[in-house]
């Protein structure tokens, strides 16, 4: 069981005044692997993805500058790559708990927190 939320990100090399990088901007793609469905922090995509720290621009930057140690210019969430086990696994999950997402169905929860960003491998 396999899946990732993948973000863009946008950084720069900061040197000490005597060094100089070129270019000194670079981008990337950073990966987070997703927690199996119904582990501690499985819902990811709904808490900081959706309603969460993502939104606050700033406050997502920071915390990636944080985590890589460098100074980040952007980070933006690309997509949620998964395979057909962990699909299958976290649609089951969702399903348990409806209620929690204010859906109906989980087709309306996929279409809320993840659109067309879902890729399967």
């Amino acid at each position: 069981m396999d899946a990732r939320y993948v973000f863009h990100v946008r950084f720069r090399l900061d040197t000490a005044e005597e060094l100089s990088v070129e270019p000194d901007e670079f981008e990337t793609r950073l990966y987070r692997d997703a927690a199996a469905p119904g582990d501690p922090e499985w819902l990811f995509f709904r808490d900081t993805l959706w309603r969460g720290e993502l939104e606050d621009r700033k406050h997502f930057r920071e915390r990636t500058e944080d985590a890589l140690g460098v100074p980040v210019l952007s980070v933006e969430y690309r997509g949620f790559e998964t395979d057909d086990e962990y699909w299958s696994a976290l649609t089951d999950e969702i399903e348990r708990d409806l209620d929690a997402f204010n859906a109906d169905d989980v087709s309306e929860v996929v279409n809320k927190y993840f659109g067309s960003s879902v890729e399967m491998q």
